[in-house]
């Protein structure tokens, strides 16, 4: 019988550009995903949407930590000069994550059976375990949704871990995103994927508890090797004490004179008997173990395949993350090479304003015509920024 295993797994968010693009893969948002072998386009229509979000993730994120930017702002009113940081540049440059996300499923085999309503059903009970397992309220979930247009369903659970601390250095409560509050470290995160595991099964699910502490999505070549490796080992320990024990057997057969009682009886010597049994007791084992082997390797199988299609996912969105960071040095530099323009132009203008001026003052223009020439020379300037940095220069 083939196992089914249970799959609970958290991925820290540390930027805002990570959320977006997390954002764009779980809401299909990308024309890439048409010709993605992994995706059937098809059946996106049926992925099911557990808490929608009808704007894209980070404007969702601003929407859900409006107070907590509220109050950052306030704080760098006080803040000195060096040390003020806007918002965002607090967010992605601390190292506190902005979101987590919790991925659910199991092995396809799971799946199989199972119907849209089916999937939905499992589907809630995973939503319970994130609300009374995990301690997360429903304000705090910025989306979730199941697939169904890939190989394995599963579920994209993206939450704002955003509480209220007492900071010590202030002596007050304040804003904080912290994922420790809810999955303090890996053996916490252990402890939750026995709950997790519980509370399927006490929902009816037939699944098994991931092998702790196994690391088997983590599994090397090497690793694998040596689990094989030590397999074998213990298969060819039992099938050489059954033939030590048929030996001994034959053995004992040879000195052995049975004498018939009737057709369905002979008398054998004790030794003999023992002889027999231990025989049968390792054939027994042999039998047990290849049973283990077959059940082990089908088990680490179906679940190798799980986690690699996780993992060419994971891929995937690295590459699609690696592209955009690329993309936005490139504009980056474009602005800054912008900006020099921009710069060098402004100051040009206001040689200009300058030089008009000082023909003024030096062809004595009455004040009224100066006025009206200025008001019509400022109103056709362009450089609306320039205008508000250099207010002086427009005055009437």
């Amino acid at each position: 019988m083939s196992l089914n295993y249970a799959i609970f797994r958290s991925e820290p968010i540390y930027t805002l550009k990570d959320l977006a693009q997390i954002g764009s893969h779980n809401k299909r948002e990308k024309k890439a995903y048409n010709s993605n072998p992994d995706i059937k386009i098809e059946n996106t229509k049926d992925n099911i949407e557990l808490i929608p979000l009808e704007p894209k993730y980070v404007k969702g994120f601003y929407e859900k930590t409006l107070e907590y930017k509220k109050e950052h702002d306030e704080r760098q009113k006080t803040e000195r000069k060096d040390r003020k940081k806007t918002f965002n540049q607090m967010l992605n440059n601390s190292k506190n994550v902005v979101a987590d996300e919790l991925l659910f499923t199991a092995t396809n085999d799971f799946f199989k059976n199972m119907n849209k309503e089916d999937v939905k059903k499992w589907a809630n009970t995973c939503m319970e375990f994130v609300y009374q397992d995990l301690g997360y309220t429903k304000e705090q979930i910025l989306h979730a949704t199941v697939h169904m247009d890939e190989k394995t369903p599963h579920i994209h659970c993206v939450v704002i871990p955003l509480v209220k601390k007492f900071d010590r250095r202030t002596n007050s409560e304040r804003y904080t995103i912290s994922k420790k509050q809810y999955i303090r470290d890996k053996q916490h995160l252990s402890e939750l994927q026995d709950k997790y595991h519980q509370r399927l099964k006490d929902n009816g699910y037939d699944l098994e508890r991931g092998l702790k502490g196994s690391g088997v999505e983590n599994l090397s070549v090497k690793e694998y090797k040596k689990i094989t490796s030590n397999l074998e080992k213990e298969l060819t320990k039992k099938e050489n004490n059954l033939e030590k024990s048929i030996n001994n057997l034959e053995e004992q057969l040879k000195s052995n004179k049975p004498i018939m009682f009737d057709k369905e009886s002979v008398k054998v010597k004790k030794e003999t008997l023992e002889c027999m049994n231990q025989v049968i007791k390792d054939a027994k084992k042999i039998e047990e173990m290849q049973s283990k082997i077959t059940n082990t390797f089908n088990s680490m199988k179906k679940f190798s395949e799980t986690l690699s299609e996780t993992h060419k996912e994971n891929k995937s969105l690295n590459n699609e993350l690696s592209n955009l960071h690329l993309r936005n040095k490139k504009l980056e530099n474009q602005i800054e090479g912008l900006t020099e323009t921009i710069d060098y132009l402004e100051s040009i203008i206001k040689a200009i304003i300058e030089f008009i001026y000082k023909l003024f003052h030096n062809f004595n223009i009455p004040k009224y015509e100066e006025k009206e020439f200025r008001k019509e020379f400022h109103e056709h300037i362009p450089f609306k920024l320039y205008k508000e940095k250099n207010k002086d220069d427009f005055e009437l």
